[in-house]
């Protein structure tokens, strides 16, 4: 038999209130927030992650699956047995095969063919169809977004969920993202700030988080290479610039979104991430927290972190953990993938122990 003082030391660490929730569906939000430990002590600010890749499906897009979703059966898009259809760059697209296969629909999902096989083997093995095609442009029809509304419109009892611009998305922060942070940092926030696909986690949570503030809490857009965001924020609406590409997958943004738009006026500031740095912090996060995440949670820790110098010390800087490195782990662990992308150099020699695949 353990010692009585094991099972107290374990029970203190279960939230109290916690109860059995109903499935899959009941199961996504209410994510806890970590301190980054070292980045917190080296700015001096309290730089907390939203660990969204505890979510049933491993990710933040799992809030937007479940509302776009119900927005569609509430408008009477789909009946059962229907067939939910869009097109994603990979974690909307798990997140709605998830919620799919719970509410017994089928799925099919159109996705640029740039995407990790982690997520496609993903999606197959949670019974989603899926279907990689060329990555081009948004304004070219055959972008993976048209094709889904197109193959949608064609098909009885189906509905296109048009992650980018329907904004039961952005409404999914609103209503969970924004007041957990909120609650959880018991209304001590000051800054927050996360990179843009969709538009619907930093604008949702932005909107929530500046209206209960009174518009105290700063919020920075976080922006990665090949993206116009930062452009457009800079030049305040005057220039949409797109420049090189990213290692990030499903972020960074070509035009302003449905659910973007809204919220562009409430933005204070823009952060242009390197993927230098993002690589960089990625290996060091793992290093220093433990903790390991994909590209798009490293780019935005690595904004909270400037963030934090740029708000100075006594600050509490919140940020998005997406979702888990393990989506990613046969590039972003790869000797050769990073020498292709030219970016061994930089990881510290002190972390390129954590290089071990070929």
């Amino acid at each position: 038999m353990f010692p009585r003082r094991l099972y107290a030391t374990a029970a203190s660490r279960l939230v109290t209130s916690a109860k059995p929730v109903d499935g899959f569906v009941g199961a996504i939000g209410s994510t806890p927030l970590v301190r980054i430990n070292n980045l917190s002590k080296e700015t001096g600010c309290e730089i907390l992650g939203k660990a969204e890749f505890m979510n049933p499906g491993g990710s933040v897009k799992d809030r937007a699956a479940l509302f776009v979703v119900e927005d569609a059966e509430r408008k009477g898009l789909v009946r059962p047995g229907g067939t939910i259809v869009e097109g994603t760059a990979g974690n909307t697209g798990i997140g709605l095969a998830h919620v799919c296969r719970a509410k017994g629909y089928k799925c099919v999902i159109y996705m640029p063919d740039t995407q990790s096989q982690e997520k496609i083997d993903l999606l197959k093995m949670l019974g989603a169809d899926v279907r990689p095609v060329p990555a081009v442009a948004f304004d070219n029809p055959m972008n993976y977004n048209h094709q889904a509304k197109r193959y949608a419109e064609s098909l009885d009892n189906a509905a296109w969920t048009n992650q980018f611009d329907n904004t039961a998305n952005r409404q999914a922060h609103i209503e969970t993202t924004g007041p957990e942070i909120w609650a959880q940092t018991e209304g001590k926030v000051d800054g927050f700030t996360c990179a843009t696909g969709t538009g619907g986690t930093f604008a949702g949570t932005t909107r929530f988080l500046k209206d209960v503030s009174g518009g105290r809490v700063k919020a920075f857009v976080a922006d990665p290479p090949g993206s116009v965001i930062h452009s457009y924020v800079k030049s305040k609406g005057k220039e949409l610039v797109r420049g090189g590409s990213s290692i990030t997958e499903g972020i960074g943004q070509g035009r302003i979104t449905d659910n973007m738009q809204p919220d562009v006026g409430l933005i204070d500031d823009a952060l242009k991430i390197p993927d230098a740095d993002t690589i960089h912090m990625l290996y060091r996060l793992l290093d220093e927290e433990g903790i390991y995440l994909g590209a798009s949670s490293a780019l935005n820790v690595v904004a909270a972190y400037e963030m934090a110098k740029i708000l100075g010390p006594g600050k509490t800087i919140v940020t998005v953990l997406c979702d888990g490195a393990y989506r990613y782990q046969s590039r972003l662990f790869s000797r050769k993938w990073l020498e292709s992308k030219g970016l061994v150099d930089a990881i510290p020699a002190h972390l390129q122990k954590y290089i071990v695949l070929a």
